[in-house]
């Protein structure tokens, strides 16, 4: 059981402190999390501390691949909704 950082990682170390096991670590080309060490700290939190600070939806993922920091949850717009805003601003 590990989490993983994917390349939308802006790098901005926000997630590299929070970690109760010291499974961050700044890499090329983006932070990586060491599987050895991360428990998604279980036993210490109720959540993942990276993703809950993390300012990238999306790109923190759980052992099955899914985003724990899913698209909308920093936000509280649903998915659908802002591609449809996006669209409009393009649009003008």
């Amino acid at each position: 059981m590990s989490l993983e950082i994917i390349e939308s990682c802006i790098n901005c170390w926000a997630c590299e402190s929070q970690c109760p096991g010291n499974a961050i670590h700044a890499a090329r080309p983006h932070f990586l999390i060491d599987p050895k060490k991360c428990t998604e700290c279980e036993g210490d939190y109720a959540e993942p501390q990276c993703a809950g600070i993390c300012p990238i939806e999306g790109a923190i993922l759980d052992s099955l691949g899914e985003p724990v920091n899913p698209p909308g949850s920093l936000t509280g717009i649903p998915p659908a909704r802002m591609a449809q805003v996006m669209v409009e601003i393009q649009a003008r």
